[in-house]
């Protein structure tokens, strides 16, 4: 990615690469302005809206344990409006089981990008901004991970530590980084011979200065739209993971409730589509608001707005 004519200016004057530590001032703007007139990324947003609202509505509108036996079992949805999605084989509430699953998602999904994005973005920038030996070190770590089948690997390191939430988003986030790592790292390699890394280095900076508070925010705009996408694959690794009965069983999970269900799937479908809609909707929603980031944040649009 190149940078964007507004950043070869601040290399002209000292004065203005001290300002350098952020983006220019009109480039958020216009990238807000973008995405905010984006049907797609607007209906994903209001998509995801609605599972977050779920998720924090969650505690008041369901108090009780969602695990817990409260009616007839097999009720299908709008047969009792007091469990207007229905029970499942054991009697449990479906609607309560979505909304809580959506905490338990939307929770190990963000958890386990941030850690991902932690760790990638700091291989990915040594590796990068240093070249030569430590580049090739890194690289080498980096291809031998994303060699490894990530899902195996999810499921033996689960499977070391038992299941728990904490667990299965630390294992999501060792499975995810090397994704970031190899976009930030090839970012970085383009980006550390411009002018204003050139002018930064000139005014004496230092490279944890150079790397965090110019290149970095220059690299944002694709691990951004990356980031999106590791929220959609964490939810989906985490629905997976219960499905085969991985997960934490202390809570509720659409994977979890995909995975009891399928036992009644011809007599009862509704307990396996009710969730898996859940999961749809929530990845569709974290697609579309990437693709809208995308967008945006794309320097050929910036530089046409």
């Amino acid at each position: 990615m190149t940078s964007s004519p507004m950043t070869l200016r601040f290399a002209d004057s000292p004065s203005a690469t001290d300002r350098a530590a952020a983006l220019p001032a009109p480039a958020p703007r216009r990238a807000s302005r973008a995405f905010l007139r984006n049907p797609t990324a607007l209906s994903g947003l209001a998509i995801l809206g609605l599972v977050a609202a779920a998720a924090l509505a969650a505690p008041f509108a369901y108090p009780d344990d969602p695990l817990g036996m409260v009616a007839q079992p097999f009720l299908w949805p709008g047969q009792d409006p007091a469990y207007p999605l229905g029970t499942d084989s054991l009697g449990r509430d479906v609607a309560a089981g979505i909304a809580h699953g959506a905490r338990v998602s939307l929770l190990v999904g963000f958890a386990a990008a941030a850690t991902g994005l932690a760790v990638g973005v700091l291989v990915g920038a040594t590796a990068g901004y240093a070249g030569g030996r430590i580049d090739r070190a890194l690289g080498r770590v980096i291809a031998l991970f994303q060699t490894s089948p990530a899902f195996i690997l999810l499921v033996v390191l689960v499977a070391i530590a038992q299941p728990s939430i904490p667990a299965i988003t630390l294992a999501i986030g060792a499975t995810s980084w090397p994704i970031v790592a190899r976009l930030t790292r090839a970012e970085f390699r383009s980006l550390r011979e411009k002018d204003f890394v050139t002018a930064a280095r000139g005014l004496g900076y230092g490279p944890v200065r150079i790397v965090f508070a110019e290149i970095l925010p220059n690299a944002l705009p694709p691990i951004v739209v990356t980031a999106s996408v590791m929220v959609a694959s964490g939810i989906l690794m985490e629905s997976a993971l219960s499905f085969r009965g991985l997960g934490d069983p202390n809570v509720v999970s659409w994977g979890s409730m995909i995975g009891s269900g399928r036992e009644v799937l011809r007599s009862a479908w509704y307990l396996t589509a009710i969730p898996g809609v859940a999961i749809v909707l929530a990845v569709l929603a974290l697609n579309l608001v990437g693709d809208g980031l995308n967008d945006a944040l794309n320097p050929r649009l910036a530089g046409e707005a």
